[in-house]
């Protein structure tokens, strides 16, 4: 698989709420989109976040036990949400290393990178002598790569929010384990007050369009990827004023053609990055395409989707770019 195509599953996975690993910016060329099988979400809730103090006992998203006897100084993160919360934090002079999709704040992207979607170098992390590892759940950090640093007594959290109310304990929970509880609560509060307020302004301004958010597309088989039902990608675009399209199923992420015409979407929303840059013009000319509302009305509108599909905390400005795209009639409270 090449390097553009993982980072396409990175793309979908995160794009994806229930995978989503703390995802990284989407890539893949533009008519690739691989269909993936999720892991079903975690059932066990990240512990409370009680005042920073050590030695702490904390539970991460795979219900996994991880004991900290002091505050740990040196850190790596293996997924770019993680790192954009450790930055934003306070705790960013500790780490060490990171994954080769972090691209936020500026001062990770200068660090080494220890791990892909698809590996982590775990002689190269061991080298480095951390305290903490902060990996991705439900596949996004390998499985193996995970015991093997846990067998050499390397504390590691996996952590991975399928729900926005799931980022809020994700981010306590790495205050707690980093010393940083004050700054964390103080940013999930932050957070939470600026989401809900977009959402209650949008919610406030009348009937919600029909919303397709297209995840990725194959122009070679046709085949569509939508955000799967009760999905982070689903709420984001609920929470922005849309009625979500989905294919219906939680595990499923490609939806039929004739099931996406069925549900007629009003707005289309492409979530572009880098790596997946999609057209209206594109979208347009898709064979069977045009017979659908958005398309013969030409609201087919693009997005930034790495804010809106990164469970971190500029989660509150995709929040409020999908709304402006969705419902660019509402006016949106001014931002904090």
């Amino acid at each position: 698989m090449s390097p553009r195509s993982r980072r396409r599953g990175v793309a979908l996975c995160l794009a994806l709420s229930v995978l989503l690993a703390a995802c990284s910016t989407p890539a893949a060329s533009p008519s690739s989109a691989p269909p993936i099988t999720p892991a079903p979400p975690p059932t066990t809730e990240p512990s409370p976040s009680p005042a920073a103090a050590f030695p702490v006992t904390l539970t991460d998203n795979e219900g996994t036990t991880v004991e900290l006897s002091a505050e740990p100084q040196v850190i790596v993160s293996l997924t770019p949400a993680n790192t954009e919360i450790l930055f934003e934090l306070g705790a960013g002079d500790r780490v060490v290393a990171t994954d080769d999709g972090t691209d936020y704040p500026d001062a990770a992207v200068a660090l080494p990178d220890v791990a892909t979607f698809s590996s982590v170098d775990v002689e190269q992390v061991v080298n480095l002598e951390p305290d903490l590892v902060l990996a991705g759940g439900l596949g996004f950090t390998p499985a193996d790569a995970i015991t093997q640093l846990r067998s050499l007594d390397i504390p590691v959290l996996v952590l991975y929010a399928p729900t926005v109310e799931g980022v809020y304990k994700d981010i306590e929970l790495i205050g707690t384990a980093t010393g940083t509880s004050e700054a964390a609560v103080a940013l999930t509060s932050s957070m939470r007050a600026e989401i809900d307020a977009i959402s209650d302004a949008v919610a406030a301004s009348g009937t919600p369009p029909r919303v397709f958010y297209e995840i990725g597309y194959d122009a070679t088989t046709g085949a569509i990827f939508a955000p799967a039902a009760d999905s982070f990608v689903a709420e984001m675009v609920t929470l922005a004023g849309g009625d979500t399209i989905t294919t219906g199923d939680p595990d499923t992420y490609e939806i039929a053609l004739e099931k996406l015409i069925e549900q007629d979407p009003e707005v289309i929303v492409l979530g572009v990055n880098p790596f997946y840059e999609p057209t209206p013009e594109e979208v347009a000319a898709r064979p069977g395409w045009k017979v659908m509302t958005a398309v013969a009305n030409d609201d087919i509108r693009t997005v930034r989707d790495t804010e809106i599909t990164r469970p971190a905390p500029r989660l509150p400005l995709g929040l409020r770019n999908l709304a402006t795209t969705i419902r660019p009639d509402v006016t949106l409270p001014a931002a904090p």
